[in-house]
């Protein structure tokens, strides 16, 4: 149940877009920008590991999209040494799809389970002994007759993402020996992240047009990636030196973004809840009907960037919007009218 086409942390080369992420993903610590209490705490638990000879703890990695999960899991694979095996949530549908990605793991290897939040129970529950013991219980035939054998695993590494730890449950996270949050990344290290993305990508970027960018970048290493290719694809477009704030301020009139990074749906968003709900509070069921979007959507696509810029908040009430998000359309507004 290998997914992505992903071992030992190569690209099998059949999507380009993740051929172009891997090329921009760091290959060790030292390359990796930011997060840095959680690599230190990593090098510390894989030096441990490494001394004993034994694999590491299973770790969980949790936080919003984009923001370095999978490198990390990529990471801790090199460290080891030991072959990278992915999978994810959605793909393990059946307990039986479970057992043939355990009994392929080899003496040292990473499972990387990404979106492990949605695994059912009942494969959670095979998940359990595989965690504690290495060892894979199956129960063979029904009723009466039915009796349960027991594998034992090679000793391997389990790494999981999520972007909803709230969803895992008490018993499985509690299998895990270490889980850190990734935080949203400050400006400094994303316009850093975008300086070394550009020099990979071999395109002239000013150092203004850095700023900018990097605080269009939604505080996202993902976001500020995508938003630096689609920069040069203008910049090659209209033959420029160099990615330069004019080129910036072209791009993000195509992609209907602000210099803050605000999208068309997180104005709509405000739009709603000041124009149909009096600025709030809403509660999210009703802010879902009049979006049109699923809540799920709005509490982890929306929602928290939103919140991170001091534009919504969260009541026991429901949604509000604060003062800077009504400064905010005010002056849309205001733009509009000119």
């Amino acid at each position: 149940m290998l997914s992505r086409g992903e071992n030992n942390g190569h690209i099998d080369g059949q999507n380009d877009e993740q051929n172009w992420e891997s090329s921009l993903r760091p290959s060790g610590f030292d390359e990796y920008i930011g997060q840095d209490s959680i690599k230190k705490s990593l090098r510390i638990i894989l030096d441990a590991a490494a001394k004993r000879g034994e694999p590491a703890d299973h770790l969980l990695f949790y936080g919003q999209a984009g923001l370095g999960k999978t490198t990390l899991a990529h990471i801790v694979a090199k460290e080891m040494g030991g072959n990278f095996k992915v999978t994810s949530g959605p793909a393990i549908e059946k307990t039986g799809d479970l057992a043939a990605v355990l009994t392929n793991l080899e003496s040292g290897d990473i499972l990387f389970i990404d979106e492990i939040h949605r695994l059912n129970r009942m494969i959670e529950e095979v998940l359990y002994p595989a965690m504690e013991s290495r060892s894979l219980n199956i129960i063979l035939g029904k009723g009466p007759s039915a009796r349960t054998i027991s594998l034992d695993l090679p000793p391997f590494t389990l790494v999981a993402a999520t972007t909803r730890v709230n969803l895992i449950s008490g018993p499985l996270r509690s299998r895990f020996g270490a889980t850190f949050r990734l935080d949203y990344y400050n400006v400094p290290d994303i316009s850093e992240i975008i300086r070394r993305s550009a020099k990979i990508l071999k395109v002239a970027i000013e150092p203004r047009a850095i700023d900018v960018l990097a605080r269009a970048s939604r505080f996202t290493p993902r976001t500020a990636n995508r938003l630096l290719k689609r920069a040069r694809d203008v910049v090659e477009v209209q033959d420029l030196p160099a990615i330069n704030e004019s080129s910036l301020k072209e791009l993000f009139s195509i992609l209907d973004i602000d210099e803050m990074g605000l999208e068309y749906q997180d104005r709509r968003l405000m739009r709603i809840l000041s124009e149909h709900f009096g600025g709030g509070p809403a509660g999210i069921n009703s802010l879902s009907a009049a979006l049109g979007e699923e809540k799920g959507v709005i509490e982890e696509v929306y929602e928290p960037y939103l919140i991170k810029m001091g534009l919504v908040k969260r009541t026991s009430s429901g949604r509000m919007l604060t003062p800077e998000a009504l400064e905010y359309l005010d002056a849309e507004d205001r733009k509009s009218r000119i």
